[in-house]
């Protein structure tokens, strides 16, 4: 008696050969051959293509370049970044220029606010989109020429000759390597004693404001000051040669505490030193959306100040962080992180201010 199994098994079989003999493919394996140019065919787009050959170290390559042929993409969140981070780093996109060069000393008593982070990454974004701006560090520690990548060793001249033997700006200031447009005053351990040095000079309120007022100010669109976290002379200077006052702001309790202080003192310089002097813009810094607190803090400057508090906030991020350690601003550390996104809509809305010109939309990520 014939197996059952057997027959079905044999005819299953040659019902295969007869597929096979109508179709060779049917039940052909693919070849490695196959597989590569279907690879091939996938990457044919240059979006692919840089895509497959693109070498990432952080979060964003150091250089962002666009596609040669690159097809509208969706507007998310991401591609906005991408294409503000392009434009950012091409220098494409130019800002309005101010009518008269505006001198902003970036102060706040307390340390560890983000005075000299928020100082260097403004100006660089200035400097990026078309202003020409010079920075003045006048902390002793130097931070801001460090995140520059400015020597400010100890026989560099630096603004410490300005204040103390009345040498001219122009004499001090040296180009950023890098950035078009931007100059750094570096600050030297030599600072440190300038205090005592002012006590016993002519005018020692006003040693700074003598400074820039002889530099050619038609070839700088902003000055910005960089201020040690005290309410010293160094401040009181900054205070009297700048007409706007920029406050950082960290988004936690303790930084709420000295600002009336600050207030105050802005007060005193504005009735017997510098009657032009304002509080001119408010910015919130290291701004962590996942805290009541932040939000709380946010909410309380706004009600307070008002207009004045950029609808920017810097939010915490490591790439802020690590920037300086390689003598570089976030901006051009890695200019599509958040912290760099976040600096730039800052920039552009202080560039917009009083401008009389409509500001286009910053990221909204970037707003609370």
């Amino acid at each position: 008696m014939p197996d059952a199994g057997r027959e079905t098994v044999r005819d299953r079989n040659d019902d295969d050969a007869r597929r096979t003999e109508r179709d060779p493919g049917a039940h052909s394996e693919p070849s490695s051959g196959g597989a590569e140019q279907a690879v091939e065919t996938q990457g044919e787009s240059p979006l692919v293509r840089r895509a497959l050959s693109a070498a990432v170290s952080r979060e964003t390559p150091d250089v962002i370049t666009p596609p040669l042929e690159q097809p509208e993409g969706p507007d998310t969140p991401i591609a906005r970044a991408a294409q503000a981070a392009v434009a950012m780093q091409n220098g494409q996109e130019e800002w309005p220029r101010p009518k008269a060069c505006r001198v902003m000393t970036v102060a706040n008593q307390k340390g560890g606010v983000g005075k000299t982070t928020t100082t260097v990454n403004l100006a660089v974004s200035l400097a990026l989109h078309g202003n020409r701006v010079m920075v003045v560090d006048l902390d002793p520690q130097g931070n801001a020429s460090t995140a520059l990548g400015v020597d400010h060793h100890a026989d560099v001249p630096s603004i410490y000759h300005c204040l103390v033997e009345g040498r001219p700006l122009a004499e001090v200031a040296v180009e950023v390597e890098g950035i078009p447009n931007l100059l750094c005053v570096p600050a030297t351990i030599d600072l440190a004693g300038a205090e005592i040095e002012l006590v016993s000079l002519v005018a020692r309120e006003s040693r700074l404001r003598r400074a820039c007022e002889a530099y050619d100010s038609d070839e700088l669109d902003y000055i910005l000051i960089d201020c040690p976290p005290s309410l010293g002379l160094l401040t009181v200077n900054a205070m009297v040669a700048g007409s706007e006052v920029l406050i950082p702001i960290q988004c936690e309790y303790y930084a709420l505490e000295g600002l009336g202080q600050l207030l105050r003192n802005v007060e005193l310089v504005q009735a017997h030193l510098n009657p032009e002097l304002q509080i001119s813009t408010i910015l919130l810094t290291m701004y962590d959306g996942r805290t009541r607190l932040a939000q709380q803090v946010a909410d309380e400057v706004r009600s307070h100040f008002g207009e004045l508090v950029l609808s920017t906030v810097i939010p915490r991020s490591v790439r802020v962080s690590e920037a300086p350690s390689y003598g570089q601003s976030v901006i051009t550390y890695d200019p599509g992180s958040t912290g760099a996104l976040a600096y730039k809509d800052a920039a552009k809305e202080m560039a917009y201010q009083n401008s009389g010109q409509v500001q286009p939309a910053g990221t909204e990520e970037n707003q609370a």
